[in-house]
């Protein structure tokens, strides 16, 4: 039984060093020609149905359950949707698109638990960061930027937007369902 889970493990690692070899990161593969597809448009097509669904299940969660949360040291189901507003002001600012001017990074995520507010500043980030996407020039996608202690490139972030809203979305349906809350799109 060990030998066959061995055995196992050992082709698993096998076949993943291979999938990893054959699908090259950004600037190690040989094709230098251009994609052929429109980044923007698909990401803006992510970010609206991200934004749809995120004010769906915020206007389906109760308000007395904005500050519920599954653990201690854990954000709050409002807390998750202040950060998402967060990170869409702040992603844009990084690739040149100021937010607000009266936004606030330090402890935004527990700036305010009424559910009204929370569905507005959210409605209002997604709706900045679509419209400074629209804005881009798509000869600046390959732009580098600082990022994290390292370098990033306009349509990284981009692509790490896209998928940090979709990971949080992830956790506030848990979340919902965790409190007795479908979300609106699974009825």
């Amino acid at each position: 039984m060990r030998k066959a889970l061995l055995t196992a493990l050992a082709a698993a690692v096998l076949l993943t060093a291979g999938v990893a070899r054959a699908y090259p990161r950004p600037g190690q593969g040989d094709d230098k020609t251009a994609p052929s597809y429109d980044l923007k448009g698909e990401a803006l097509v992510d970010i609206d149905q991200l934004h749809k669904k995120f004010v769906d299940l915020a206007t389906a969660m109760p308000a007395d359950k904005l500050n519920w949360r599954p653990g201690e040291g854990v954000r709050s189901i409002g807390e998750v949707y202040l950060h998402i507003t967060q990170a869409n002001y702040g992603f844009m600012a990084l690739l040149g698109a100021a937010g607000p001017i009266d936004f606030k990074t330090k402890d935004f995520e527990k700036s305010t638990t009424d559910k009204a507010k929370v569905i507005a500043i959210l409605k209002d980030s997604f709706t900045h960061e679509r419209d400074a996407i629209m804005k881009m020039p798509n000869a600046d996608l390959e732009k580098s930027l600082d990022w994290f202690g390292g370098k990033n490139t306009e349509r990284g972030i981009l692509l790490f937007m896209t998928r940090h809203t979709a990971e949080h979305l992830g956790q506030s349906i848990a979340y919902a369902r965790a409190n007795g809350v479908v979300p609106p799109w699974s009825k």
